[in-house]
């Protein structure tokens, strides 16, 4: 008997329509998404921010790139001609809300309450806010060196990056006249501005939210709580946001669709989200933005730095993707050529995965552990698939692994979802 009910998780109010890329007709949608990703910034940060300065750079360059890399077509944007899936979108968001979200925002409000409710004590909370925004900046500071320094990796061996993508779907992308300069440095920009995107909700927390010291303590246990609590649903919270980001067209092509418009690189992730996605996600989505400043550094800055190196599927460069993590982890499969999986696809409970992977994982709720279970249950699912023993079969050749089971595994490339 089925544990979760696919009628829920793939519920859609408009026609389904399959998406895993851009295309030309979708030119007016893209740079209608690009303006709203620069509105959206300018109101967060203020207009003349610097950050929000450095986003309207990127957003030209954005466009810029798309005209480059897909051409030009002028139609209908969808948004015109089906306007309804703004709302569509905004009752899946409010749906597949968690208690956790719940507990997060209630909790900062009720400090801020009590604050205002004693305003004799000290509180210092100037102080918090000064200390949320060097957080804030050393956590943006930390994570673009970071991405620069994969950037600058990348440039330095990109015809291996384009070896390595000529044997993948990436191949019908990556030939032998493109610029592999431009698909590098447009990576790197789309996860540059995704990330600035993405941490507009949790500067305005800090801009506009109060915060004790002397609640701080207790504050951060109960932040620590719900998160746990989080983790524990986070992968059929991510499933449902995430197939529908694939399956209403809408929402592939102004939330989720720059996510897969880059070479699948470590530069280009977040937290699995585009440009306006982030946004939505850490708005109604995550509770993490809502958390105390010190609680939320920690987990926003783990979650990118993590998927960034999880989005390393270009094997030879630098991050190294440690072998325990591209055998019990399916992502990679979903940016090279097959649409699912959908979860956060990890799956340690394998016969042959061993007790060191168990162990490694062991801190893990098991919807995290064997995220993959999901995809398995609601859409048939296979974990040994073509894809996925390419890949397996990729990283054993750029990182010199000796592989008990796929070495023999020619890399074929596997027949193209029809998703047009």
């Amino acid at each position: 008997m089925t544990e979760h009910d696919p009628a829920a998780f793939h519920k859609l109010y408009s026609p389904r329509q399959p998406r895993a890329t851009y295309y030309r007709k979708d030119f007016g949608d893209y740079v209608l998404m690009i303006a709203l990703s620069a509105l959206v910034t300018g109101a967060a940060y203020g207009f003349g921010h610097g950050m929000s300065i450095a986003a309207y750079i990127l957003c030209a360059a954005a466009v810029v790139a798309f005209t480059l890399r897909h051409g030009l077509a002028l139609t209908v944007p969808l948004i015109v001609r089906r306007p309804q899936d703004l709302l569509y979108t905004v009752l899946y968001k409010l749906r597949n809300l968690k208690f956790a979200y719940f507990a997060a925002v209630s909790l900062l409000v009720l400090e801020s309450m009590l604050i205002t409710a004693s305003p004799n004590l000290p509180h210092y909370v100037q102080a918090m806010r000064t200390m949320g925004w060097y957080l804030f900046y050393v956590h943006f500071g930390v994570i673009t060196i970071y991405r620069t320094v994969i950037m600058v990796a990348h440039l330095a061996r990109k015809e291996l990056a384009r070896e390595v993508l000529m044997q993948t779907s990436w191949k019908r992308v990556i030939t032998g006249n493109t610029s592999m300069t431009l698909e590098i440095v447009h990576a790197y920009c789309s996860g540059l501005l995704a990330h600035i995107i993405l941490i507009a909700p949790w500067f305005l927390v800090i801009k506009y939210a109060k915060f004790s010291v002397i609640f701080l303590p207790v504050v951060c246990v109960l932040n620590v709580l719900v998160h746990l609590k989080w983790l524990k649903v986070i992968n059929d919270w991510f499933y449902r946001d995430h197939w529908l980001a694939h399956n209403a067209e809408m929402e592939f092509i102004y939330l989720h669709g720059s996510h897969h418009d880059a070479i699948p690189s470590g530069m280009i992730a977040v937290a699995e989200n585009g440009f306006l996605e982030g946004f939505l996600r850490l708005t109604l989505g995550t509770p993490v933005t809502f958390y105390n400043p010190l609680t939320a550094f920690l987990a926003i800055t783990i979650e990118v730095q993590k998927d960034m190196e999880a989005h390393q599927y270009i094997p030879g460069v630098f991050p190294r993707l440690p072998r325990r993590i591209v055998e019990v982890s399916q992502h990679s499969t979903h940016h090279y050529g097959q649409i699912e999986p959908y979860s956060f696809g990890i799956k340690v409970d394998q016969p042959d995965s061993g007790d060191l992977y168990k162990r490694l994982f062991r801190g893990l709720p098991d919807g995290l552990r064997n995220s993959a279970k999901l995809d398995e249950e609601l859409t048939g699912f296979k974990w040994d698939n073509p894809t996925h023993r390419r890949t397996l079969t990729l990283y054993a050749k750029y990182h010199n692994w000796q592989m008990r089971d796929v070495a023999s595994t020619p890399a074929e490339v596997t027949p193209e979802v029809p998703l047009g």
